[in-house]
């Protein structure tokens, strides 16, 4: 294919025949930027293009001449006229104004006579050949002006410290506005801070006013710049005084009753001074600087934020200013219409004001016409497109006529912002004007249609030489000009090969583009330019150089004064090309000094001086490039010889490609300095661009002496080398890139790995490889070959080409079969070696088949062993994980009501085919099914097989309380263990008595009938405390025990008639007390016992400073409470006991201070039947009024033995029965 341009289709406004032309150099893109080739000029006509013109609003400076200016280009060259607010200017009736030859500007002599005001008004050129007219803007005339202030009488401001206040500015309105500034009577501006500032209307705004504000000199100015005039307000007074001053001011002039208080100004919340209220609304139009003000005055001086309520401040166009009280928005559009809202605040308290913003828009160009230049016959378009807020008018003219009365034309028909042009001719060259209006300001293009024929032209010079440095674009000119528009061919060479579109790059204006030149680039390249009416060509060359390049640097440097210091600086650079090396001292030219010397390659600088310190810069140019590098000079005193520096090599340089293989490159490199420790090796790494950018990978390592490296290569990867050297200190930095070579590409050598195939439906089977990375592909195009077939079948290999992906899934296997599969790798140059088969296994089913045979053997009350036959292979349709039993208990053989069935599983991996099941509940029917499992679930379930439980040992009574104590009885209340676990036969109740001394009597037993829950012991001891234990009895044996204690009432309660107590479940108490605190005996004995107490204490006061020691029991009774002395043993009283520490230690007292609580409860650290130690007693029961009845389970007790321990502090309960 030949690389052309060929003209393109007008866009979707042209019909299929019609082609614009283009003038070279885009000058049918924009005949007002781009000027025609002057050898064009004397042969081409072109309708008027207005090329300069006076700005819409014209304002003038009334001392000077007035230049109303309007510029245009034509062939012919163009005559010009103007109008004058509508009607024709006729300038040779007034001797002021002339034209400037060979130019449409008007020059209106107004500094020998005349005023600018007479000349005021709208002025239009007019710019007309025999193509066409062209008109300029409507250009506004009007002369600036620069009023003066009226004479005014300003009085002085007498204000209090911290009032609020406004300096009026006003100034007189000027053409343009005038520019506000304050200053004094020194020309000097006024401070400014966020308490005092200027608004946008130039008035001086005082948040609060200090004494530091009072001056006489409050001086507003109005600079008007076009005609550099600056006009001043009258002076203004301020004073700001304290209250005091405030009110002897107002003595003398005003009457009693307008003094004011004696405290100064209060601090006060925010309000705002400008704007007022609440709400406001704001105008402005797009592209121009959205100014918003909002200035507050209050104590202690308010802060301003902004916040747009609909959204956020556009960060990149948002800017404070005036202290932030003035928001400014630059290059406004539609989106930044809505409600803004400033915020001031102090300490006191916020106030806010929301601006509400519309943003309009004059109109702006959408698309605006450009000029057509076509040929005979030819159609073409003119757009005129643009918008605005309102929506713009668009209006056509043709030569400054409005179309609608203009001459008709049959080969053009206007369709709103389109003019559309058929079959032109000659005669409908024309220029045509288009407005686009709305209330805010107006748009006016020219855009001419030409029509010209006119063969091809190269306007480029023949024979032209280009030179380009390696590696780099180069352009080859074309330019070229024809009506209709040529067609560009480019071609290489005497024998005409034709260029290709995948190498070079052809643009619009007839320039080829290499975008990276190479030595075989080399030679002459002809354009040729053809059209209907006829064919031109050019032939241009074009030479590659070498680039230039600096390979020995300027080194870094620190001297001693008085030394000499030598920079070398070696350049390679084309043969064809002569450098000039420039040394240069901080970018500027060197010393003329003869201490500097140059040669060749180097920069010489003796006795160095101070001065010479800087940075020394080594330039080496030639006519098509340059190469420069730095070194540093460091100037330092003279001191004793250092010692060497030793550092990591600095990085090799200039790398460089030869002997390009296949598979193989060579690698040259220039070392660099090894910092006084020699270079051991060099280490090569490589990046491959195409498939890992960006990370470099370890290559190879020689020698330190080496500077060549023969590098083996893959195949398909886009290399760049890299160079680092090693010493004993350590490794260089990288050296730069090498320049990139991409080696051929080949099959692939190595297949994917991890290949698997797993089913993950019954019916499929999917395949699953790792895929080879870009590196490993060779080649572009990587794929994969998939091949399959049954492991036990004779079918053929099943194969399937896919995408460079990691998973193929073959559907409508057989359930789980062993497959064979192969995955290979392939490109688009072949295929990778042949694989090895890997086996896997199509989609698993859930089992078929149930285990047969199931039998139960019962090892025990809690343990039982299962058997059952395997199921067959082949109905387990998958990998066999093992087999699953279902166990529940049915019902219990004591307890003859169903409850909510709960069932366990147990799951024994493999193939076994037996196992336990532990934990069983004794004396209990249970039931039991076992299934298959495989990878997919669950098989059926075999037939359900029942088996039942022996009696076991049961649980201990859930409760034990004793109720109705008497004199001699107690009754004992149970409830039957929670946990039978069997038939009970039996209760067994053993008890004992324990005296005052904690020591326990002999030890009765008592079988109880097992369907008794109730029972009633006689002929006890009165006021005695007795300990039971009890338990239940099954055929198999006894279970856990549970203990309580008890105290029958006394004698004399009964004499007394007191009634008996009752000891509730767990109470300590077993005798209720009467009011005996008013009793005259107790009132005796407590006044003897308090006496015998101070005489105690008297005693152990003495006997303590004394140093002297007593006996453990004789303290405990000088600190024991009054009112619950023990009485003696001959008063048939006990002492207090102890509870159980373990099993081991029944018959022990109670340890000190471990008293049983009064009511009963049985605690804890009382007892040795500690709830954590059961399995199922660590839920207490609890009476109605909350005290524990202390149920337990699991833990037996010992028997209780016969003993006799020393007593231990008596119990409080004791003390006060024996008193009783």
């Amino acid at each position: 294919m030949q690389l052309k341009i060929m003209p393109k289709k007008k866009q979707k406004h042209l019909s299929a025949g019609g082609v614009p032309l283009i003038l070279f150099l885009c000058q049918m893109i924009s005949a007002l930027d781009v000027p025609l080739d002057p050898k064009l000029l004397h042969d081409l006509v072109q309708p008027p293009t207005i090329t300069h013109q006076s700005p819409k609003d014209y304002i003038i400076d009334p001392r000077e001449n007035i230049v109303i200016q309007c510029e245009a280009k034509g062939k012919p060259p163009p005559s010009f006229s103007w109008t004058r607010n509508g009607t024709h200017f006729d300038i040779d009736k007034d001797p002021l104004v002339t034209m400037k030859p060979g130019s449409g500007t008007l020059v209106i002599n107004i500094m020998s006579e005349g005023k600018a005001e007479t000349y005021e008004g709208v002025y239009q050129c007019t710019a007309r050949n025999e193509r066409g007219a062209a008109v300029s803007n409507n250009i506004v005339v009007r002369p600036s002006r620069s009023p003066l202030w009226t004479k005014e009488r300003l009085e002085p401001i007498i204000l209090r410290n911290g009032q609020s206040l406004v300096l009026p500015c006003r100034p007189p309105i000027g053409l343009p506005p005038a520019i506000i500034f304050w200053m004094d009577n020194s020309f000097q501006r006024l401070p400014q801070s966020e308490r005092v500032s200027q608004g946008l209307n130039g008035d001086l705004y005082f948040s609060n006013v200090l004494p530091e504000d009072t001056r006489e000199d409050y001086i507003c100015y109005a600079r008007f710049n076009h005609t550099q005039t600056i006009q001043q307000k009258q002076p203004i007074s301020l004073k700001v005084i304290s209250v005091d001053e405030l009110n002897d001011t107002i003595a003398a002039n005003l009457s009693d009753t307008e003094f004011y208080g004696a405290k100064s100004s209060k601090e006060r919340p925010p309000t705002f001074l400008t704007p007022e209220g609440n709400e406001s609304h704001k105008e402005e139009l797009r592209g121009n600087v959205l100014s918003l003000e909002c200035i507050a005055e209050g104590l202690p001086t308010p802060i301003i934020y902004w916040i747009k309520e609909d959204g956020t401040l556009p960060a990149n166009r948002t800017f404070y200013r005036n202290f932030k009280k003035t928001l400014q928005i630059t290059h406004v559009s539609e989106a930044d219409s809505g409600n803004y809202q400033c915020i001031a605040k102090n300490a006191l308290g916020a106030v806010h004001h929301t601006i509400s913003v519309t943003v309009k828009a004059a109109p702006y160009w959408i698309v605006a016409p450009q000029n057509l230049v076509l040929s005979p016959g030819e159609n073409g378009t003119l757009i005129c497109r643009a918008n605005g807020n309102p929506k713009p008018r668009i209006s056509w003219l043709t030569n400054g006529v409005p179309i609608e009365i203009a001459l008709d034309d049959p080969s053009r028909k206007i369709d709103g912002d389109t003019i559309i042009f058929s079959n032109v001719q000659e005669s409908s060259s024309a220029v045509y004007q288009c407005n686009a209006s709305n209330k805010y300001g107006y748009l006016l293009a020219n855009a001419f249609v030409n029509v010209l024929a006119e063969p091809p032209r190269i306007l480029t010079p023949a024979n032209t030489l280009y030179q380009v440095i390696a590696n780099r674009p180069a352009l080859l000119d074309c330019a070229f000009f024809g009506s209709p528009m040529p067609a560009i061919e480019w071609f290489k060479g005497t024998k005409g090969s034709a260029l290709h579109e995948d190498i070079y790059v052809l643009h619009d204006n007839g320039t080829l583009e290499i975008p990276v030149a190479q030595k075989d680039s080399t030679g002459t390249y002809t354009c040729v330019a053809r059209n209907k009416l006829g064919m031109a060509k050019n032939e241009v060359h074009l030479e590659i150089k070498d680039p230039t390049r600096i390979i020995k640097q300027p080194e870094y440097a620190v001297v001693q004064r008085g030394s000499k210091v030598s920079f070398e600086c070696r350049v390679k650079h084309d043969h064809t090309l002569i450098p000039t090396i420039m040394w240069l001292k901080d970018n500027g030219e060197l010393p003329n000094d003869e201490r500097f010397s140059t040669d060749k390659d180097h920069l010489v600088v003796s006795d160095v001086k101070d001065d010479d310190g800087g940075t020394y810069t080594c330039t080496a140019n030639t006519t098509l490039d340059s190469a420069s590098a730095s070194a540093l000079l460091r100037v330092v005193a003279p001191t004793p010889t250092p010692a060497p520096i030793y550092d990591v090599p600095n990085p090799p340089f200039d790398l460089e490609l030869t002997n390009q293989l296949d598979k193989s490159v060579q690698l040259t490199w220039t070392p660099g300095d090894d910092n006084n420790s020699p270079i051991t090796k060099f280490i090569i790494e490589y990046e491959d661009a195409m498939h890992d950018a960006g990370l470099w990978h370890h290559q190879a390592e020689v020698s330190g002496t080496q500077t060549t490296a023969q590098l083996k290569l893959s195949p398909y990867v886009n290399y760049s080398f890299r160079v680092m050297a090693e010493n004993s200190i350590g490794r260089s930095m990288p050296s730069e890139a090498s320049e990139q070579y991409l080696t051929k590409a080949a099959e692939p050598d190595q297949n994917p790995t991890a290949v698997e195939g797993l089913g993950t439906e019954p019916d499929n089977l999917v395949i699953t490889w790792k895929p080879l990375n870009g590196f490993q592909s060779n080649g572009p195009g990587l794929q994969y070959k998939v091949s399959w077939r049954q492991k036990d079948g004779d079918d053929e290999w099943t194969s399937v080409v896919v995408a460079n992906v990691s998973k193929y899934i073959v559907s409508g296997t057989p359930t789980f079969v062993p497959y064979l599969i192969k995955v290979q790798a392939l490109n688009d140059v072949g295929f990778a070696p042949e694989p090895a088969a890997v086996m896997g296994h199509s989609g698993e089913d859930l089992p078929m088949v149930a285990p047969g045979n199931v039998h139960v053997n019962v090892v025990n009350s809690t343990l039982a062993e299962v058997h059952w036959d395997p199921v067959p292979p082949k109905s387990v349709r998958g990998h066999l994980q093992g087999y699953r039993i279902y166990y529940w208990k049915t019902q219990s053989s004591s307890k003859r009501n169903r409850r909510h069935i709960e069932k366990k599983i147990l799951t024994f991996q493999g193939t076994k085919t037996h196992g336990m099941l532990p934990g069983l509940q004794p004396y209990s029917h249970y039931a039991l099914n076992v299934r298959v499992v495989n990878g997919k679930g669950e098989g059926p379930a075999s037939t359900d097989r029942g088996f039942h439980t022996p009696e076991g040992v049961p649980s201990a009574p859930s409760s034990l309380k004793i109720v109705n104590p008497t004199l001699d009885s107690l009754t004992l209340e149970w409830d039957p263990p929670s946990h039978p676990n069997g038939i009970l036969t039996e209760y067994i109740l053993k008890y004992q008595p324990i005296n005052s001394t904690h020591e326990l009597g002999p030890l009765v037993d008592l079988k109880i009938p097992a369907n008794k829950t109730r029972w009633t012991l006689k002929n006890l001891n009165f006021s005695t405390r007795y300990k039971f234990y009890f338990y239940a009895q099954t055929s198999v044996g006894s279970g856990s025990q549970i203990t309580e204690e008890a105290i029958t009432t006394v004698d004399e309660g009964k004499k007394a008639g007191i009634p008996p107590p009752d000891v509730g479940a767990g109470k300590a108490m077993a005798s209720r007390q009467v009011d005996i605190a008013t009793q005259g005996w107790f009132i005796g004995l407590m006044c003897a016992v308090a006496l015998l107490i101070l005489i105690l204490l008297i005693v152990c006061f003495i006997r303590r400073n004394k140093g002297g020691k007593y006996p453990v029991k004789e303290k405990e009774d000088a600190h024991a409470d009054p009112e619950i002395q023990p009485m003696k043993e001959d008063d048939g009283t006990f002492g207090e006991y102890r509870s159980f520490e373990s099993d081991a230690e029944d018959h022990k007292p109670l340890k000190k201070g471990s008293r049983t609580p009064s009511d009963r409860t049985v605690k804890k650290e009382d007892s040795d039947d500690s709830l954590v130690d059961y399995g199922e007693g660590v839920n207490g029961q609890f009476n109605e009024d909350g005290s524990f009845i202390g149920q337990y389970s699991g833990k037996k007790e010992k028997e209780p033995a016969e003993g006799n321990e020393s007593s231990e502090a008596p119990s409080p309960v004791n003390a006060m029965n024996s008193l009783v």
